[in-house]
């Protein structure tokens, strides 16, 4: 399916919802009821549609729009954070991936895309009401980008499953945990790294990156860098010129890269 079967409504107030063209009366949460392919086909990109009281914009489904508009239950790996971790484990195109905590699926969305048609992603989650909509948004995505790597799911701790994911490919250039406890995955993972590949841990809590720390050289790994990315957005200002939003720095969460060397 390309992504022309896919379109982007966006409010102004910067809400977005991601619509599949189907020509048939369908419920969307959010706007309401209405045939998508007879109310927004012959709209080109970036003009306005009104569906029932919401004066909309119709966008293209790129990364950022997918990403917006994304199904949410488990909270998502920033974009920040998901740049932080591509960049600095080296992830591209003919990759192999193993992400475990797939959650809502906010990293996986970013993986995907720079993995393209020769990576493969592999993707676990222990708690299947995550991985519900977690596997539907990369159903989404799927639909909307034009390549998307080799895809792999398994339910259950990633301990357990070590065994499956050697099955599924001998050569793992990195591997991302988003987990309660990273001592006891990593212990288990770790020989699955292949020479020069790294790992990444996402941390809520110093006690948890410290302890990853730990079981990373436990495990023979070099830690390359650890620390966390702050954000801070800026605005226009009502008198001109422009300066810091009003809100909290945007702190998310502790990142750990180590490297097999």
């Amino acid at each position: 399916m390309s992504s022309l079967e896919w379109v982007v409504l966006e409010e102004n107030s910067g809400k977005t919802y991601l619509v599949e063209l189907v020509d048939k009366v369908v419920k969307i949460k959010g706007l309401g009821v209405f045939n998508p392919a007879k109310e927004l086909s012959d709209k080109k990109i970036g003009s306005r549609v009104t569906i029932g009281q919401k004066v909309l914009t119709k966008l293209s489904p790129r990364l950022p729009e997918i990403y917006r508009s994304m199904k949410r239950r488990a909270q998502t790996i920033s974009s920040k954070d998901a740049g932080i971790f591509i960049t600095r484990l080296g992830i591209g195109p003919g990759d192999v991936v193993v992400e475990a905590g797939l959650g809502s699926g906010g990293l996986s969305l970013h993986l995907a895309r720079v993995l393209g048609n020769s990576g493969t992603l592999i993707t676990v989650e222990s708690r299947d009401e995550h991985a519900e909509v977690g596997l539907e948004n990369l159903s989404r995505a799927r639909d909307c980008l034009q390549e998307f790597p080799a895809h792999h799911h398994l339910s259950g701790d990633i301990e357990l499953l070590c065994n499956k994911i050697a099955e599924l490919s001998e050569q793992i250039d990195a591997i991302i945990l988003d987990l309660p406890d990273h001592k006891s995955a990593i212990d288990a993972v770790s020989k699955l790294l292949s020479d020069g590949s790294r790992i990444a841990c996402y941390c809520p809590v110093t006690s948890q990156i410290e302890r990853a720390w730990e079981a990373c050289e436990a495990n023979g790994l070099t830690v390359e860098w650890a620390g966390e990315m702050m954000e801070r957005q800026w605005g226009r200002a009502s008198k001109g010129g422009i300066r810091p939003v009003n809100g909290p720095f945007g702190h998310t969460a502790f990142l750990l890269i180590a490297h097999k060397r």
